[in-house]
């Protein structure tokens, strides 16, 4: 994966914080229902970070299945393991998207949540999705694509300089408009595709919308040089957003791209 974010304990308490929010919850939800599992499967989450949707899908499958959740995080491992450790079916280890280490076939369906964006080699990492998998076997994959971004700001320029900051943290921030492309290219025959938003008209301190302001700010503070960004820049920008939640005038929203597959 890209590394552009270091997923270290303090980064992994800030993702769990914003996984559970109403916004990312209602998500996992629709995830999960497009995965359609059932008793007995075993299913693979790749890049599983504190272990939600793991979680979830272990009790789903109970304990005759099995989950193995993967991720590049050592902190997001050790976080998921706790969370799971009252169940035996959920596994986890430190595995990058590319190279998974699972025998062909292993899987009846497979789960991707915001992973495939930081991946750099996608079209490596999906040949790996499709081997593991057994035939006929599904995926679930969900990344955004932030083009489709519109966020309201009182300086649009200054939004402008921050997001295309942000962009760097990403190996593809729009890769939902290509991967149609790369998973029929990898063999897989996508059945659906549909939006998933994040949005929030007015200001929740519990959303995601706040939570990735927080994260937002935090990233352009170590990479704004490259973007004529100064401290007070980024201090202006994050106040900004505040003043506009107290005039009742804050609005957010994002798409995510889900795409539902089978080999």
């Amino acid at each position: 994966m890209s590394g552009k974010i270091d997923f270290d304990a303090n980064a992994a308490k800030a993702v769990e914080a914003m996984y559970l929010t109403p916004d990312v919850v209602g998500q996992r939800v629709t995830v999960l229902d497009a995965l359609g599992l059932a008793p007995y499967e075993h299913v693979l989450d790749i890049g599983s970070g504190p272990g939600l949707l793991a979680e979830d899908a272990a009790k789903m499958v109970g304990a005759e299945g099995r989950v193995l959740g993967v991720d590049v995080s050592d902190a997001m491992v050790t976080m998921a393991r706790t969370r799971c450790a009252a169940l035996p079916q959920a596994e986890f280890a430190n595995c990058d998207a590319t190279k998974l280490e699972a025998a062909d076939g292993s899987f009846d369906a497979a789960v991707s949540t915001q992973v495939y964006e930081y991946v750099d080699d996608v079209d490596k990492a999906l040949k790996e999705l499709h081997r593991v998998l057994k035939p006929r076997g599904r995926a679930v994959i969900l990344d955004t694509d932030w083009d489709s971004i519109v966020w309201h700001a009182s300086d649009a320029g200054l939004m402008r300089q921050v997001l295309a900051c942000w962009d760097d943290h990403l190996a593809d921030p729009h890769l939902p408009a290509t991967l149609a492309r790369r998973l029929k290219r990898a063999d897989f025959h996508v059945s659906r595709v549909e939006i998933v938003p994040m949005l929030s008209v007015g200001f929740q301190p519990h959303s995601y919308a706040a939570g990735i302001m927080r994260g937002i700010r935090s990233f352009v503070r170590g990479n704004a040089e490259k973007h004529g960004l100064s401290e007070e820049d980024i201090q202006r920008w994050y106040d900004d957003q505040l003043r506009l939640a107290e005039l009742g005038a804050f609005f957010f929203s994002v798409n995510r791209y889900m795409f539902v597959a089978t080999k």
